[in-house]
């Protein structure tokens, strides 16, 4: 928790240094098959990173992406991304069916996330779907397609 804390402070005291295309920060909800919060802050026009704090089989994992974001279909306020970044996690063995160990383990990987963003014009809103596949190089090894979410963010 000592990092997300540490990660959270970064953005923030970055966020007086740069300027995005539509909002500087975002602070919401992350709702799918991993819940959390989720921090989205612009480093560029077009380039934001984003931090996700989620929980999922008794445990926590923790997401750092960097995302490109770029105009969708013409319409106002509405853009498409992508980006990478990587994950650590720590679960509980005993709280899913497919670990073979009963007892915390640690997965650590890469990340790769798609999707869609509106952000509102009149209240200080975004709305964005979202899918974040992810592989595991370090402990549960393997590919995570399932991590897709819907977030809702207060921007400033």
């Amino acid at each position: 928790m000592k990092s997300l804390g540490l990660i959270l402070a970064l953005i923030f005291a970055g966020c007086i240094l740069s300027k995005a295309q539509d909002y500087n920060t975002g602070i919401g909800l992350r709702g799918g098959w991993f819940n959390g919060i989720t921090v989205k802050h612009f480093i560029d026009d077009n380039k934001a990173i984003e931090a996700i704090a989620s929980t999922r089989w008794g445990g926590y994992d923790f997401t750092a992406l960097v995302e490109i974001h770029k105009p969708a279909f013409d319409v106002a306020w509405l853009y498409w991304y992508f980006g990478v970044g990587g994950h650590i996690g720590f679960w509980d063995g005993s709280r899913v069916k497919w670990s073979t160990a009963d007892k915390p383990y640690k997965v650590l990987g890469v990340d790769a996330i798609f999707g869609m963003e509106y952000v509102f014009n009149d209240v200080p809103i975004n709305l964005s779907l979202d899918w974040k596949p992810a592989f595991n190089l370090v402990g549960i090894t393997g590919f995570w397609g399932d991590g897709g979410a819907f977030s809702i963010r207060y921007i400033f």
